[in-house]
């Protein structure tokens, strides 16, 4: 994160606005689903990012992409907040930490899993459900493909990395065998 700091006082804020409501969850999506327009649409972002562009024009584009969003209105005004106190280049960061703050207000972790091959949704269940048992909460699990291990799968959660690919037992092997060879 660029600013961590910054990002974290502005996603608290939405998220303290959202659960006064009940509709943190909403906002999380809205505030996500625009930082996903902003990285697919570089030339508007650099627009509203860029101080070489007056104010007026950047705050007209800015309602002119809310307006066709059909964003909450509490979300369109922080999104113009974010405009008007210079602070929209970080938007993609606070969308990072705001969706951490409502996992962690829903009780549920983030898993990446890589596998060598695809894994079948019986197997993604099963590491899911395992997983649960270690972490103690929801898990939601994303699989990459990296044939580089091997074998096996590597999970992530947070801090926790459980590491069962081949690649790795191979390594382990040679050290292994490589302290052995001096004795």
């Amino acid at each position: 994160m660029r600013n961590f700091t910054i990002s974290r006082r502005y996603a608290r804020a939405l998220l303290s606005l959202g659960k006064e409501d009940g509709n943190y969850l909403q906002y999380g999506e809205e505030l996500n689903a625009f930082s996903e327009l902003l990285k697919r649409e570089t030339q508007a972002r650099y627009i509203l990012q860029s101080p070489i562009y007056d104010f007026a024009s950047r705050d007209k584009l800015l309602k002119a992409i809310l307006g066709k969003a059909g964003f909450s209105p509490t979300v369109n005004n922080f999104i113009q907040l974010l405009l008007t106190k210079g602070r929209i280049r970080y938007l993609e960061d606070i969308s990072i930490y705001y969706a951490q703050l409502t996992d962690d207000l829903s009780n549920i972790k983030r898993a990446m899993v890589t596998a060598a091959v695809r894994l079948s949704d019986d197997i993604i269940q099963r590491i899911q459900a395992a997983l649960k048992e270690v972490v103690q909460k929801e898990v939601v699990v994303t699989v990459n493909q990296d044939p580089s291990i091997i074998g096996g799968i590597v999970a992530q959660v947070g801090d926790l990395t459980l590491d069962g690919s081949l690649r790795t037992q191979l390594k382990s092997l040679k050290e292994s065998l490589r302290r052995g060879e001096g004795v």
